[in-house]
């Protein structure tokens, strides 16, 4: 027998049980279908939602979309977006940091700056500092204490720093910016500034978030005038909501000093 045939006699039967069925089956049955093609739909989602689980590992389909890897510019209008393209990935950016040498002696340093990453890139600077010239950096931020650390060591290396037409520095990145003896941003590039603020899940007191804020606003402001930057950059910073981000014109990363003539790098200037 074929399938037509076997088709044709399935629908035969199917017509007589309708036909000498009471109304209270017929309800019966079509609420167990009901139930039936609703369970077969779910195994089809959750067979469908473990496959994309599988080709993006940590992705969970119950958890809202992270925020946006930029917030917008500060304007008096509305927010604006970057003033350049940033070619790099987000879900690349949101991942802790990650260091990579590169030839020519480019140590590449792409994501986020989490607690724990200046460990990490000493680390990596002990086991190939030799063969390190600069830090190419591409990140959103992260820790100031941390990227305070990193930028220490940096210019305690006399290591330059750069970052790439179409990769982003932002939040505490330029502070790791800052420790090059040279510093270059290539045009394109996106640098933005804003507020520190305590992005650890610890509750702490008004008082204590404070006092916190102010040390670290006072740590930083040290840091950036002994690495030879202008105070300009961090007053738009501290005038700059942490959910903002006040990006950087050219002109502006030359007049902060946040850039350098290639000719004259900052290795004279203070060290410690």
């Amino acid at each position: 027998m074929n399938a037509t045939t076997r088709l044709q006699g399935f629908g035969q039967r199917l017509k007589t049980y309708l036909l000498s069925a009471d109304d209270g089956m017929l309800m019966r049955h079509f609420f167990h279908g009901l139930v039936v093609t609703s369970l077969v739909f779910i195994v089809i989602d959750w067979n469908e939602l473990n496959t994309a689980n599988q080709a993006h590992p940590g992705f969970d389909p119950m958890q809202p979309q992270a925020a946006p890897v930029l917030p917008p510019a500060l304007t008096e209008g509305e927010p604006q977006n970057a003033p350049s393209d940033i070619t790099a990935d987000p879900s690349t950016l949101k991942q802790a940091i990650r260091f990579e040498l590169k030839p020519g002696g480019i140590l590449s340093a792409e994501g986020s700056i989490e607690p724990g990453a200046a460990a990490r890139f000493a680390g990596e600077i002990e086991a190939r500092g030799e063969y390190v010239k600069t830090v190419l950096l591409n990140s959103p931020g992260g820790a100031v204490g941390d990227a305070l650390a990193m930028s220490k060591l940096i210019r305690e290396k006399k290591l330059g720093t750069r970052v790439a037409a179409g990769a982003l520095c932002a939040s505490s990145c330029p502070i790791v910016m800052a420790g090059g003896v040279s510093r270059e941003a290539e045009k394109g590039a996106v640098i933005g500034v804003h507020q520190i603020f305590n992005g650890s899940k610890e509750k702490l007191s008004p008082e204590q978030a404070m006092s916190d804020a102010q040390r670290t606003t006072a740590d930083v402001s040290r840091h950036l005038e002994e690495m030879g930057i202008k105070s300009g950059l961090w007053l738009h910073a501290m005038e700059t909501p942490p959910d903002r981000l006040y990006y950087l014109t050219p002109e502006e990363m030359t007049a902060f000093a946040l850039v350098t003539d290639a000719a004259t790098p900052v290795a004279k200037a203070k060290t410690k």
